[in-house]
Parts: structure tokens; C-alpha cells; sequence
């Protein structure tokens, strides 16, 4: 290997560089049985921001409006908790947040199966630590989904 070869596949990441060495890593999610495309597959990581961005929208105006006394810069410090109580109900009961919902995304156990309360708890507060969600593994999941044994599929 020329140095060319070895800086090329620095530059790509570990990725690139185990298929050039004739590793298999498939598409995200294949190693939990999810379909490639469409329905039941793992959701987009731009679908799981843009749900995000609309959850925390919803808190902020939420902690505006009803928890901060109108104080913009407080209501933040509200809207963590707003969400974690957001996440909490609406993924532990239907499955889906409402910024979920308006991008077509589900929150399921590894199985399919609905998520317990203590699974869906675990996964809301790590989610607001963030540090959890922003480390994600080979099928794009983020830490806190992997911890509470879940995935985000498209619906």
C-alpha cells in the first residue's frame, strides 16, 4: 500500500477502509431483520433531526408560554423537562412523539414490539443528556436507542 492508498483510507474512515479489506457491513439496520427501504426500516438520520427540531420547538413554546413567566432565555432550562415528559407519555404510549408523527417515524423495540415503560424512560433520559443520541453504531442508532433496546423505524 502507497501512501496515497493508506491516506485515502484515513480520510474515508474505518468504514471505507473495512470494505477495501472485503468486510460485509450490509445496509442499516440488516443485522436487526429491518427491511432496506420503506416501511418497518430504519428511519433517515435528517427524518430523526427534523423530528427533533419540532419536539423541542413545541417544548420551548410550551415552557414560554405556560413555565417561564415569559422569560425566553429561562424558558430553555424548562423545555428539557418539558420534553422528557413529552418523550415519556407520547413514546410509552403510542409510540411516537408529535415531531415523529409529522415525519412518518415510530419508536419500536428491537423486536417490534411496543417499548416498556422503564425502556422508554431509560431512553428519554439519555436522550436529554444528548452526549447518548449523538454516538451512533452501524445501523445509525444512537446510543440511547441502543441501551433501551430500541430502533426508529420509518412507519
Amino acid at each position: 500500500m502507497d501512501n496515497r492508498q493508506a491516506i485515502g483510507s484515513w480520510l474515508s474512515g474505518p468504514g471505507e477502509a473495512a470494505k477495501q479489506m472485503g468486510a460485509v457491513t450490509g445496509y442499516r439496520g440488516e443485522r436487526l431483520g429491518l427491511p432496506e427501504e420503506g416501511p418497518g426500516a430504519v428511519a433517515p438520520l435528517g427524518r430523526r433531526f427534523g423530528a427533533l427540531f419540532i419536539d423541542w420547538s413545541l417544548c420551548m413554546l410550551i415552557a414560554y408560554g405556560l413555565l417561564a413567566g415569559r422569560d425566553w432565555q429561562a424558558s430553555g432550562n424548562w423545555a428539557l423537562g418539558v420534553l422528557l415528559v413529552l418523550s415519556v407519555l407520547t413514546v410509552g404510549t403510542v409510540g411516537f412523539t408529535p415531531g415523529k408523527r409529522l415525519f412518518g417515524l415510530r419508536v419500536v423495540a428491537e423486536d417490534g414490539a411496543r417499548l416498556g415503560v422503564f425502556r422508554v424512560i431509560v431512553r428519554s433520559v439519555l436522550l436529554c443528556l444528548a452526549i447518548p443520541a449523538l454516538v451512533w453504531d452501524r445501523d445509525g442508532r444512537g446510543l440511547h436507542d441502543r441501551l433501551a433496546r430500541a430502533v426508529q423505524v420509518r412507519t
